[in-house]
Protein backbone atom coordinates (compact mmCIF):
# COMPACT_ATOMS: atom_id res chain seq x y z
CA UNK A 1 0.00 0.00 0.00
CA UNK A 2 1.01 3.73 -0.84
CA UNK A 3 0.85 6.28 1.79
CA UNK A 4 0.29 9.30 -0.69
CA UNK A 5 2.20 13.03 0.86
CA UNK A 6 -1.23 14.91 -0.23
CA UNK A 7 -3.44 12.75 2.33
CA UNK A 8 -0.27 12.42 5.27
CA UNK A 9 -0.65 16.49 4.78
CA UNK A 10 -4.56 16.88 4.91
CA UNK A 11 -4.29 14.54 8.21
CA UNK A 12 -1.97 16.84 9.98
CA UNK A 13 -3.50 19.55 8.51
CA UNK A 14 -7.35 18.36 9.90
CA UNK A 15 -5.37 17.91 13.40
CA UNK A 16 -3.94 20.95 14.22
CA UNK A 17 -7.17 23.03 12.72
CA UNK A 18 -8.89 20.74 15.12
CA UNK A 19 -6.49 21.10 18.15
CA UNK A 20 -6.21 24.48 17.50
CA UNK A 21 -9.39 25.71 19.18
CA UNK A 22 -9.30 23.56 21.87
CA UNK A 23 -5.82 24.35 23.45
CA UNK A 24 -5.56 28.18 22.31
CA UNK A 25 -8.24 29.30 24.91
CA UNK A 26 -6.91 26.89 27.48
CA UNK A 27 -3.46 28.38 27.40
CA UNK A 28 -4.61 31.96 27.12
CA UNK A 29 -6.89 31.56 29.85
CA UNK A 30 -4.26 29.78 32.21
CA UNK A 31 -2.11 32.54 32.70
CA UNK A 32 -5.52 34.93 33.43
CA UNK A 33 -7.80 35.74 37.03
CA UNK A 34 -11.62 35.14 35.77
CA UNK A 35 -13.97 36.63 38.15
CA UNK A 36 -16.50 35.19 39.87
CA UNK A 37 -19.18 36.12 37.53
CA UNK A 38 -17.37 34.63 34.53
CA UNK A 39 -16.50 31.20 36.25
CA UNK A 40 -19.89 31.02 37.48
CA UNK A 41 -21.37 31.72 33.99
CA UNK A 42 -18.65 29.01 32.68
CA UNK A 43 -19.96 26.37 34.91
CA UNK A 44 -23.49 26.78 32.78
CA UNK A 45 -21.61 25.71 29.28
CA UNK A 46 -21.80 21.69 29.58
CA UNK A 47 -25.18 21.87 30.48
CA UNK A 48 -26.74 24.08 27.91
CA UNK A 49 -24.70 22.27 24.93
CA UNK A 50 -26.18 19.09 26.83
CA UNK A 51 -29.47 20.14 26.75
CA UNK A 52 -29.44 21.10 23.20
CA UNK A 53 -27.72 18.38 21.99
CA UNK A 54 -30.48 16.14 23.73
CA UNK A 55 -33.60 18.38 22.29
CA UNK A 56 -32.53 17.86 18.79
CA UNK A 57 -32.43 13.79 19.49
CA UNK A 58 -35.55 13.73 21.34
CA UNK A 59 -37.97 15.66 19.06
CA UNK A 60 -36.43 15.03 15.68
CA UNK A 61 -38.03 12.76 13.50
CA UNK A 62 -35.97 9.77 14.51
CA UNK A 63 -36.57 9.92 18.25
CA UNK A 64 -37.65 6.48 19.22
CA UNK A 65 -38.77 5.31 22.57
CA UNK A 66 -35.21 4.16 23.65
CA UNK A 67 -33.87 7.61 23.58
CA UNK A 68 -37.16 9.13 25.62
CA UNK A 69 -36.73 6.34 28.12
CA UNK A 70 -32.94 7.05 28.51
CA UNK A 71 -33.21 10.65 28.88
CA UNK A 72 -36.08 10.45 31.43
CA UNK A 73 -33.81 8.02 33.84
CA UNK A 74 -30.86 10.35 33.18
CA UNK A 75 -32.84 13.52 34.37
CA UNK A 76 -33.60 11.70 37.79
CA UNK A 77 -29.93 10.98 38.17
CA UNK A 78 -29.09 14.93 37.04
CA UNK A 79 -31.71 16.03 39.82
CA UNK A 80 -30.09 13.53 42.19
CA UNK A 81 -26.75 13.64 41.57
CA UNK A 82 -25.95 16.85 40.07
CA UNK A 83 -22.59 15.56 38.45
CA UNK A 84 -22.92 15.89 34.73
CA UNK A 85 -20.51 13.23 34.30
CA UNK A 86 -23.27 10.32 36.16
CA UNK A 87 -25.95 11.89 34.07
CA UNK A 88 -24.02 11.31 30.67
CA UNK A 89 -22.69 7.66 31.89
CA UNK A 90 -26.14 7.06 32.49
CA UNK A 91 -27.45 8.00 29.15
CA UNK A 92 -25.16 5.77 27.28
CA UNK A 93 -25.54 2.61 29.87
CA UNK A 94 -29.29 3.17 29.75
CA UNK A 95 -29.15 3.49 25.59
CA UNK A 96 -26.51 0.46 25.16
CA UNK A 97 -29.13 -1.92 27.96
CA UNK A 98 -32.76 -1.12 25.52
CA UNK A 99 -30.89 -1.42 22.17
CA UNK A 100 -29.16 -4.77 23.00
Amino acid sequence: MEVRWEVIIIILGAAIVTALPRVLPLVLLSKVSLSSKVQKWLRYIPIAVLSALLTQTLFSEQGERAEWIAAAVSFGVAYLTRSLLWTVVTGIVVIVCLRL
